[in-house]
């Protein structure tokens, strides 16, 4: 999308119409396509179009939402310090 002009808005139509384009062009080669895709509709979407492989996820994004759920269990919401760095 940043290529397109587009950065951070890999959903825009001109982004999804040049991502589809690719999927079909690339199986009507005999090759294998595929894509990361965190949005699970978008995964779908690419895998009815005849995608091979979808990658869902991402690692640290699925350790970031499993620590946000076990938290939530404890009922410990997150904070924000204001201070900036990792501690």
């Amino acid at each position: 999308s940043a290529d397109m002009g587009f950065a951070g808005n890999p959903q825009h139509p001109e982004v999804q119409a040049a991502i589809e384009n690719a999927i079909v062009q690339i199986r009507a080669a005999g090759k294998a396509p595929g894509i990361l895709m965190a949005n699970e509709a978008l995964a779908k979407r690419y895998l009815e179009l005849g995608a091979l492989f979808v990658a869902v996820g991402v690692d640290t994004t699925l350790l970031a939402r499993g620590a946000e759920a076990l938290a939530a269990r404890f009922g410990v919401e997150k904070k924000l310090s204001g201070a900036s760095g990792v501690y």
